[in-house]
């Protein structure tokens, strides 16, 4: 039985040091030490694969914290099975004491790391929806008080408004009437269609 330490840094230019050093403070050695220097975003990560594939029943697989294993809860909770279930490996999650399968390997202590594991899952999930609600609230209060988001509007000019009746009563054509303007013609129909929608 063979204990493992997975280590991720999202960039090449983040520093893995914290990781190991907490590897080495469990005790695993440098040769049972896998890192993968990359995003988690596509979960594309060589070292991660070929350990899993090495990974036999009674393994311990050792993370500093449980976003190593993915880069959001549903990715998390499959790994988790994965390792815990069709593997049969023990996870210790150096972060999150309660979340270490090598205590109580029968079906009780099983049930509660899975247990703990489902709520931090929930937790997460919806204070990622209390964020997004958070921030469409707060863009929502910002509009109603006039700030506006996006591109700043280009000036319109001080004979928009002659310009634009001279249009709607068909003496200037649109390319016209962008060059009275001093725009180029896309932008004067961007306008033309706000206004009018035509």
């Amino acid at each position: 039985m063979n204990t493992y330490g997975y280590i991720r840094v999202s960039t090449k230019e983040q520093n893995e040091d914290r990781q190991l050093v907490a590897m080495r403070a469990f005790g695993v050695t440098a040769d049972h030490i896998v890192l993968d220097k990359q995003s988690g975003k596509d979960f594309d990560r060589p070292g991660y694969r070929r350990l899993v594939h090495k990974l036999k029943a009674g393994d311990t697989l050792v993370i500093k914290s449980i976003d190593r294993l993915g880069r959001n809860y549903e990715e998390i909770l499959e790994q988790w099975r994965l390792l815990t279930k069709e593997k049969q490996a023990a996870i210790v999650v150096l972060d999150m004491p309660l979340l270490d399968t090598r205590q109580g390997r029968d079906l009780t202590g099983m049930l509660i790391a899975d247990i703990v594991l489902q709520l931090l899952s929930y937790v997460a999930q919806t204070e990622r929806e209390f964020n997004r609600q958070r921030q469409a609230e707060g863009i929502a209060a910002a509009k109603a008080r006039g700030v506006h988001f996006g591109r700043n509007f280009k000036d319109r000019g001080e004979n928009y408004g002659s310009v634009m009746a001279a249009w709607k009563r068909g003496e200037l054509s649109d390319r016209a009437a962008a060059r009275e303007l001093g725009v180029a013609h896309g932008t004067f129909q961007r306008w033309r269609k706000a206004e009018f929608g035509q």
